[in-house]
């Protein structure tokens, strides 16, 4: 069974972050095929039976890696927060910083999908942690006035839109551009009374 993340010691989440970064690494370079564990225990410099104490499979693996990537979503967004005169503006934005992080890495962005949508539990609970942490970077667009159940409700929607479009993506029904028009009209619908 693998190790919780909340449950490292200071040495451990550090050989954890190597291996993560190994992958995100791998996969950046050469898609889902490319992180392969031996060839990601090289590159992070830790024993092969490292990472699966950490990670319980590879698309476990590539799921963990596609929260980082998130939280550093949430980091940028928090730092410089979403733009825009409206609510769907702003939540759109989110979408926007996400997609074109995504562009910039589509062999990255293939891989993590690929591991997200595959039937490994452990995977489906990155996923949620995902979903988690999308919505609290989209909750960051809210006025401070809309209620919390009407806000919780709305990311709930648009991280289902997201997912929706991602997987579309991965699957060649659209481009990047699509994608993006896709969540622009679902932030329009969805916010466009908050204001």
């Amino acid at each position: 069974m693998a190790i919780a993340a909340d449950a490292l010691t200071m040495t451990q989440a550090a050989r954890r972050r190597r291996v993560l970064v190994s992958a995100l690494e791998l996969a950046a370079e050469g898609g889902y095929e490319a992180v392969q564990m031996r060839d990601v225990a090289t590159t992070a410099g830790v024993a092969l039976g490292t990472i699966y104490r950490y990670f319980p499979s590879k698309d476990a693996l590539l799921a963990a890696a596609m929260v980082e990537w998130m939280e550093d979503l949430e980091r940028r967004v928090t730092q410089r927060g979403p733009r825009g005169a409206t609510t769907a503006e702003r939540v759109y934005d989110v979408f926007r910083r996400a997609v074109a992080t995504m562009e910039r890495q589509p062999q990255l962005a293939g891989a993590v999908i690929t591991a997200l949508t595959s039937d490994d539990t452990a995977a489906g609970r990155a996923s949620i942690s995902t979903t988690d942490v999308m919505t609290r970077v989209m909750l960051q667009a809210f006025p401070d006035d809309v209620d919390p159940a009407t806000e919780a409700a709305i990311a709930k929607v648009l991280g289902h839109v997201w997912f929706s479009c991602l997987v579309a993506w991965k699957n060649g029904v659209g481009d990047m551009a699509w994608m993006a028009a896709e969540l622009d009209v679902a932030c329009q619908l969805t916010c466009g009374h908050l204001d």
